[in-house]
């Protein structure tokens, strides 16, 4: 059974590629009934952006890519031809019966077709409108295309990431997730869900106008704050943190693992597993400020202690001391923990055409509204009839006409 936190809710999505399909889909798991509108014949572009795609039930590759299915999940999908009048039509017939619209165009483009924010609100006051847009409605770059790693460049993220200089590969770095679509997607879900209370108690809907280039800039966080207060540019620290020391990955005699003891607590801790209990009492090191302030010469001493054993040893040791502490995993590692395999962060659903479908379940756990078995993302089209039919009234013999028209 789907999640019942937002039935009832129903979110017309004609976004394409990441940001906003990820906040669809997370409205989709939350129990709202997604409608994804995508072109005739080719769909949304993130469909084709393989290998790998996924295999039908005898093998065969087929036309959706992985990245496609990672953000689509809980959707119902039809085909439109918004810039064919009949299309466009449709269109506003379904905005006018749903209580959100979101879209990722270029800044003004579906106001040519009627399909801008006014003139839906005009026929649905109620209307939550979200846009998402690489630099946002105004402004000076605002008619500027723009993806992920643009963002990660502008915003200053590529800046503190990546090795500092002065090392072998040292400059920024990119974060190889394309974190920004992602986090975009997951403040304009909180800004839907905050337009839609707002519904609730007044009946007004409103314009939610979502940057890439905002949302990459306000994720940095307290690297930006600490600059602000300090005027120090943040440098970068490879796997180092900006908090407590030590917070890294150390290499151990086989492979790396990442421990983070910030407190004096968890220090002493580490000293004592390390064999160097007199290092917690060191004068400079005994507080959290002054290991930040020696922290070259602590991590020289720390980098050495490591590598005398493997790090299955180190880990079972810092475990029993309460030491945070991880084996550094690939991917093809992390469905062996045993916490991600207890958590059932693997689940599985039934895919039209390539049949049973692994995927990542979504990770919020409510008692009273739990997050349910998921549809696996539509193949291109594949609702067409019944979400013309269900929802707007459509008789077979006009869902034929727009199909002959190649508006569907």
């Amino acid at each position: 059974m789907p999640s019942e936190a937002l039935k009832g809710i129903r979110v017309l999505d004609l976004s394409r590629i990441l940001a906003a399909p990820y906040c669809t889909q997370l409205l989709g798991d939350l129990g709202a009934e997604v409608i994804k509108v995508e072109r005739p014949g080719s769909g949304d572009d993130s469909r084709s952006y393989g290998p790998p795609f996924v295999n039908d039930a005898k093998g065969n590759p087929t036309a959706d890519a992985g990245f496609y299915l990672s953000c689509n999940r809980n959707k119902r999908g039809i085909t439109v031809d918004h810039s064919k009048p009949e299309g466009a039509a449709l269109l506003r017939e379904l905005a006018a019966k749903s209580d959100v619209f979101i879209e990722n165009f270029r800044t003004g483009v579906l106001a040519k077709y009627g399909l801008d924010y006014e003139s839906l609100k005009a026929i649905n006051p109620g209307l939550i409108y979200c846009s998402v847009t690489g630099f946002g409605q105004d402004g000076p770059f605002s008619a500027r295309p723009g993806y992920d790693g643009v963002f990660q460049a502008m915003c200053g993220m590529m800046s503190v990431s990546g090795l500092p200089d002065g090392v072998p590969g040292g400059g920024p770095m990119k974060v190889g997730v394309s974190m920004v679509d992602i986090l975009t997607g997951l403040y304009a879900s909180s800004a839907i869900l905050a337009a839609l209370r707002h519904r609730d108690n007044t009946g007004e809907g409103q314009f939610i106008d979502m940057a890439l280039l905002d949302c990459g800039l306000a994720s940095l966080s307290h690297y930006v704050q600490n600059y602000l207060i300090s005027g120090n540019v943040p440098e970068r620290r490879g796997n180092g943190g900006f908090g407590g020391i030590p917070s890294q990955t150390f290499k151990c005699s086989d492979r790396e693992i990442f421990i983070v003891a910030s407190t004096n607590k968890q220090f002493g801790a580490l000293m004592r597993v390390l064999g160097e209990p007199e290092l917690a009492s060191d004068p400079r090191f005994d507080a959290v400020q002054k290991r930040i302030t020696n922290r070259d010469t602590l991590l020289a001493k720390l980098d050495a202690l490591f590598l005398k054993r493997s790090a299955a040893e180190w880990l079972e040791d810092l475990e029993e001391a309460d030491v945070p502490a991880s084996p550094v995993n690939d991917v093809s590692m992390v469905f062996d923990n045993p916490q991600i395999q207890y958590r059932e962060m693997l689940a599985h659903t039934h895919h039209q055409v390539a049949g049973e479908l692994p995927i990542l379940r979504n990770p919020i756990r409510m008692s009273a509204t739990p997050i349910g078995e998921a549809t696996a993302p539509p193949t291109l089209g594949q609702d067409n009839d019944a979400v013309l039919r269900e929802v707007l009234g459509y008789n077979a013999e006009k869902i034929a006409h727009l199909r002959a028209c190649a508006v569907l």
